[in-house]
């Protein structure tokens, strides 16, 4: 498995960043830049290399770069973010993924879509519908992504801002949520609850390692118990305004090959 992350460095407004389903509490702009880079760093020892996106200073919420695109094998398909303040991040984006030789598609006006409504898995590709979601980009999404194999299932959302804040999935592809911000775990056949909220996010590094964070450390013991290895890293500054562990970066798995 290729082993290249997107990241993008917070920006001098990061402690503005929007925030909708949680009460805004201050954020120390200092200590979210150094919890970002133990973040980055925890990457790098496990193996992965990281390429910064070029900086979106203007844009509070740059460093939640996976909002900005959904990368499927060899296509990236650009997103249409939900938030107007949010719709400038994805230049960047898009330019560091065409460098690396990803064919380039887009989420059209007048529908949105942010990355962190994306939960891919085996061939599956589950889109949250919410507040930064419409159902047109969902079938957008499906028309690109069709041609791959991939199976793409609308999931109503109502109850987080995205629906990788709810739930996310483990190697052997259990989804696993924190039930009160859940709408249907019906959706999923595999679905495990775990007791934390910030323990329902995980990136997975290998088919035995997930990155959490560490402000769930009795979701961790769980992992642990069922034989998975933690990497836990401390990012409370940027959960404050409503990011998790997988929206700091894009995982790059597949095709193409960077050079």
């Amino acid at each position: 498995m290729k082993k290249l992350a997107l990241v993008r460095r917070p920006g001098p407004r990061v402690a503005e960043g929007l925030v909708t389903h949680l009460e805004r509490s201050p954020v120390d702009s200092d200590l979210a830049l150094r919890q970002w880079q133990g973040y980055v760093d925890a990457l790098h020892t496990e193996g992965w290399r990281t390429i910064e996106v070029e900086p979106a200073d203007d844009c509070p919420d740059a460093v939640f770069v996976e909002d900005t695109v959904v990368v499927y094998d060899d296509v990236a398909v650009i997103s249409r973010p939900g938030a107007d303040e949010r719709k400038p991040e994805t230049a960047g984006t898009e330019a560091a993924l065409r460098d690396l030789g990803y064919r380039i598609e887009r989420i059209e006006a007048p529908d949105t879509l942010d990355g962190g409504d994306v939960l891919k898995h085996d061939g599956t590709v589950w889109v949250g519908l919410g507040g930064r979601t419409t159902p047109g980009a969902v079938d957008q999404l499906r028309a690109h992504l069709a041609p791959l194999g991939a199976v793409v299932v609308g999931v109503p959302l109502a109850k987080v801002l995205h629906l990788k804040s709810a739930v996310t999935a483990l190697p052997d592809g259990t989804v696993i949520g924190w039930d009160p911000v859940v709408d249907d775990r019906g959706v999923w056949e595999r679905y495990e609850s775990v007791p934390e909220e910030p323990g329902c996010h995980v990136v997975v590094l290998d088919e035995d390692t997930v990155l959490m964070s560490s402000a769930a450390p009795l979701t961790r013991a769980r992992f642990e118990e069922r034989g998975l290895r933690v990497v836990a890293v401390d990012i409370r500054e940027l959960e404050k305004l409503e990011g998790c562990v997988t929206c700091l970066s894009v995982r790059l798995r597949g095709a193409p090959q960077p050079t």
